[in-house]
């Protein structure tokens, strides 16, 4: 017979760049996906996140694999999934080898200085926190308005970006770094329910003269159509905070957008401090959030659940040294999830991906390029227990999103059609017609979770 042709030469390794660049990371703490200008808010305005957009890309189909701050923000730095790293509140700390195989270590050992300033919430073991930051600052939430020695008293959302230009001014001349600046905003404040949202003093009176359209799934019978696991939730009791009477309701929205405009100017404050220290052509932006936030849909607030809301987060990633063709893109045919974060940093860097990573790098995306690397669907959970949020797991695809919820007998499962039913607010998980479809959901789901489990001892 012919002879066998010669297998193929693998693809030669992309060279790195002739100058890898630096990394600001701005991380927010529960902001849904459409709270940006850009992203078409009516109401909310964030002009300089818009215009990091306009020079950027936005990526319009962005999802946490976990809806609550301390497993997303492990999974940012490690590229893994709660399942796998296992870490949420409560949890012991993250294992000493996720932590060493996280991009701040990555990059710290290839020669970054690296930074985080405000919230971590990642639990790290004794010794590790100085693997993965040269300079470590935690500001932390409660109480929003710090009183400092100097006798000031400054909004936490200044107070970051205050302490990451100051860290900015220190770096030596050419020093490459990486630096996260993680805002406490726009998260609510539940020490006063009354007040919820304390808004910095740059946003004092934005919106006043603004009607807040009511939430879009505002009809009570959305609501009513919840299990009664859910109806007496942490999503609902928090709803009782914000949202179940009009006046509270503006009060509430206004409030919880100036922290979202707050932010908006911390982050300008902070580029224009890069732009003078000649370090803004060298360095790639990022700002995304580590979960969504019902802001009333579905009589809900807060986030934790597997609806739209909650799982949906804003995320744009700037790019100075990409070509202008490139700039200004809303990415749609790209899921970006939180885990992607850590990959896509280190190839930006230049550096190998991290064995055993579950996310993908974004790069292609960043470049225009058809994007083939991540399966149609992934692995979505949330696994703390917690006696008023109702743990769950699940998998998502553009098509279909499942989900059982774990603490109740037997559990309970949603299936949604994205196709015919965008808002997921019909359940098709209990009719026949749709036995097939639930059946090959659940199998998959059992699959992901499955390798998520045997990639801990990988």
């Amino acid at each position: 017979g012919a002879p066998s042709p010669s297998p193929a030469p693998p693809p030669a390794p992309a060279p790195p760049p002739a100058s890898p660049p630096n990394f600001l990371i701005f991380v927010t703490d529960d902001q849904r996906f459409d709270t940006l200008s850009c992203a078409g808010h009516p109401v909310v305005r964030t002009p300089v996140i818009d215009a990091l957009a306009a020079r950027g890309t936005r990526f319009s189909q962005a999802y946490v694999t976990t809806p609550i701050c301390a497993a997303s923000r492990a999974s940012l730095i490690t590229g893994l999934n709660e399942r796998t790293h296992q870490f949420t509140f409560g949890s012991p700390p993250l294992a000493t080898r996720w932590a060493q195989t996280s991009y701040p270590a990555r990059l710290r050992a290839a020669g970054w200085r690296t930074a985080l300033i405000g919230k971590f919430d990642v639990g790290l073991p004794e010794g590790q926190r100085a693997v993965l930051f040269d300079h470590f600052d935690e500001i932390l939430q409660n109480p929003a308005f710090k009183d400092l020695p100097d006798g000031r008293r400054v909004h936490e959302t200044d107070l970051c970006a205050e302490r990451a230009i100051a860290w900015l001014e220190s770096l030596p001349p050419g020093q490459r770094f990486s630096l996260d600046v993680h805002f406490n905003a726009p998260h609510a404040e539940y020490t006063d329910v009354q007040t919820l949202y304390p808004w910095p003093p740059s946003t004092n009176g934005l919106y006043e003269d603004v009607a807040i359209p009511l939430p879009r799934l505002a009809d009570p019978a959305v609501y009513e159509a919840l299990p009664a696991f859910l109806k007496t939730s942490l999503n609902r009791d928090q709803f009782f905070w914000c949202c179940d009477d009009p006046a509270k309701y503006q009060r509430t929205m206004r409030s919880h957008f100036r922290m979202i405009s707050g932010i908006d100017a911390a982050v300008g404050r902070v580029l224009a401090a890069l732009e003078r220290l000649g370090r803004a052509q060298d360095t790639v932006v990022v700002v995304m959030s580590d979960n969504g936030y019902y802001l009333g849909e579905r009589g809900l607030a807060g986030k934790w659940s597997h609806f739209e809301e909650s799982v949906r987060i804003p995320w744009i990633v700037a790019d100075p040294r990409r070509p202008a063709a490139l700039r200004g893109r809303v990415e749609t045919a790209t899921v970006a999830l939180n885990v992607d974060l850590a990959p896509t940093l280190l190839d930006l860097a230049g550096l190998p991906p991290t064995p055993g990573t579950q996310g993908r790098s974004l790069v292609p995306a960043l470049d225009g390029r058809t994007d083939a690397g991540r399966a149609e669907d992934f692995l979505c959970e949330h696994l703390w227990p917690h006696p008023s949020i109702p743990r769950w797991e699940g998998v998502r695809s553009r098509r279909w999103v499942y989900a059982r919820y774990l603490d109740v007998a037997p559990a309970f499962e949603f299936l949604h059609d994205l196709q015919s039913d965008p808002d997921q607010l019909v359940n098709l998980a209990g009719r026949p017609q749709h036995a097939a479809v639930l059946t090959e959901r659940r199998a998959r789901c059992d699959a992901l979770i499955t390798e998520a489990v045997a990639a801990r001892g990988a």
